[in-house]
């Protein structure tokens, strides 16, 4: 089910291999780049935001996913000895996310610290702009009649061809500009900004997308609530003799490591009755 559209997984290829490609044009470290683009989302949640914004709700302390990306990496992989990561990574792991932000800002606090780093952040919103139309399109959310016609204009009527345009504008600009800083010119930065607009508007929070929000929040605050509620099935469920942290953050984790599938799995296994039961 659902075979073409795009995963957490297929996402983060796409960002490491847009993001390799600038990084090599501009002579950048392609290791330090592909390190970042693979670990910036490990902590999202299924159903993607939806589910972020749930646990945020829903958990002591709240939750956001780069911040659980960085949770992953530092503590949970390698059965809680983490990966050991560079200061650089785990950095650009961290401040990857961006959300209605400005794609390239001057707040160093916001930005990450290497040029790497900072090229992940905007190889993800190129992902991302692009596929989420390709999906939307599928979804029927959208026709491609509906996408601005001066973005198209200005990035290109395919979905290979904006990439191809953003890409290149960077790399252009970021030489061109010989200051050590990335740079995109205004014409191709404002066709993102608008066409990241346009997303918001017309398929992230739109009527058709958060009609499935509100199940989507239904199905994990009730996994979260009975995994707190019984611990003992929890650590069964985990494997584990004992907690590595409070129940309710161990809970999180286990939660926000969940697919779309897995968790639909789980809750039809606690709450549904088996067909044969009912009959």
């Amino acid at each position: 089910m659902g075979d073409h559209y795009r995963t957490r997984l297929t996402h983060t290829l796409e960002v490491s291999q847009i993001a390799r490609t600038i990084s090599k044009a501009l002579r950048l470290n392609e290791d330090l780049t592909e390190a970042i683009a693979l670990g910036h989302d490990l902590g999202h949640t299924p159903f993607g935001h939806a589910g972020e914004d749930t646990l945020n709700e829903i958990v002591p302390g709240g939750f956001n996913h780069a911040d659980q990306s960085l949770r992953v990496v530092d503590l949970l992989e390698k059965d809680g000895r983490g990966l050991n990561l560079t200061f650089e990574v785990r950095d650009g792991i961290l401040k990857h996310t961006k959300g209605k932000g400005e794609i390239l800002c001057e707040d160093a606090e916001a930005m990450a610290f290497t040029l790497e780093g900072q090229v992940v952040r905007i190889a993800d919103i190129i992902a991302y702009i692009n596929h989420d139309i390709d999906d939307a399109i599928r979804g029927e959310v959208i026709s491609s009649n509906d996408i601005p016609d001066h973005c198209l204009k200005r990035l290109g009527h395919t979905h290979s061809k904006r990439i191809d345009k953003m890409v290149n504008d960077i790399i252009q600009e970021t030489l061109a500009s010989g200051d050590g800083r990335l740079s995109i010119s205004k014409e191709v930065l404002s066709a993102v900004v608008d066409l990241r607009a346009f997303l918001w508007d017309r398929v992230y929070e739109s009527k058709a997308v958060h009609a499935d929000f509100y199940k989507a929040t239904k199905i994990l605050k009730e996994l979260y609530q009975y995994l707190v509620d019984h611990p003992d099935y929890f650590l069964t469920l985990i494997k584990m003799e004992s907690l590595y942290d409070s129940l309710e953050r161990c809970v999180c984790d286990f939660v926000a490591g969940m697919t779309d599938r897995y968790a639909f799995s789980l809750y039809e296994k606690l709450f549904l009755p088996l067909p044969w039961v009912v009959l």
